[in-house]
């Protein structure tokens, strides 16, 4: 008995052992390469992932769900293998493997949406590594963040504050795209309806030059700020609107300097804002 058990141990359970150990290292290096395909792919691009070329970001989201596949494809294959190993009839479970497939089709009907919708938001570039997107679940509520990691399945944002959202790419209803190619800081200065909206025109303009000429702004901006002119009209409020072209992302960051820039010149020419 403790023969054949010994003889067991030393044929078939050591090819188990090192078909798992095989399978272990197989998987950290898919996921080595996978990590050194993406920094290879954002070689020579120091700048941060949200602003960074929509074919780098698309190339870096293909490259992650390429390696989730493959190991995917590679856990089957061991499992085939072992299930060889031990003498079961792999042959003879087809049968009903098809019936308990079938029984569990209904259950598995939301990971084979969530491997469709992965595909087709990776096919279709809606969103890649490093992007500034919000998410619309299907459940209700949104998710906004920046994309950490996309898979055939899951969809990762980090938020402003640092948490970490996993959205199953099957129960995303709708994607907004922050920072595809660029983006657009939008400013609204509310002025009382008694200011001059002329003299006011003259202290925006003056305010787009400012920001055009500042070497922080500027490269953040792709073009000198617009002034629109009045927006709307309120009983004792009139909103003059001022649009930026910026980088991809970056438009809440010089939303925030043109307003701080704004603020300064009115009060520096005595205009008050609308309280």
């Amino acid at each position: 008995m403790l023969t054949s058990v010994g003889q067991w141990i030393m044929t078939t359970g050591l090819h188990i052992a090192m078909v798992v150990v095989f399978a272990l290292v197989v998987t950290r290096a898919i996921r080595w390469a996978a990590e050194r395909v993406s920094r290879r792919i954002a070689d020579g691009d120091d700048r941060e992932p949200t602003v960074r070329s929509e074919t780098v970001k698309h190339r870096q989201a293909v490259a992650a769900a390429t390696s989730s596949v493959a190991i995917g494809v590679l856990y089957v294959l061991v499992a085939l293998d072992i299930a060889n190993q031990l003498g079961l009839p792999i042959a003879s479970l087809v049968a009903p493997a098809a019936v308990l497939g079938a029984a569990l089709g209904f259950g598995a009907q939301r990971l084979v949406q969530d491997l469709l919708s992965g595909f087709f938001v990776i096919s279709e570039k809606q969103y890649g590594f490093g992007d500034l997107v919000e998410l619309t679940v299907s459940a209700g509520g949104t998710a906004t963040g920046t994309v950490e990691a996309v898979t055939l399945r899951v969809t990762k944002l980090r938020t402003s504050e640092g948490e970490v959202y996993t959205v199953p790419n099957g129960m995303i209803a709708k994607s907004r795209n922050l920072s595809k190619d660029w983006a657009s800081a939008v400013v609204d200065v509310p002025v009382p309806s008694t200011a001059d909206i002329n003299r006011v025109n003259d202290v925006l303009r003056e305010v787009a030059v400012t920001a055009g000429n500042d070497e922080d702004l500027a490269r953040l901006l792709l073009d000198e700020p617009q002034l629109m002119g009045v927006e709307s009209i309120e009983v004792d409020t009139v909103n003059v609107r001022m649009v930026a072209r910026t980088l991809p992302g970056k438009q809440f960051e010089v939303g925030r300097r043109l307003r701080a820039l704004v603020v300064a010149a009115l009060r520096r020419e005595g205009i008050a804002l609308a309280a």
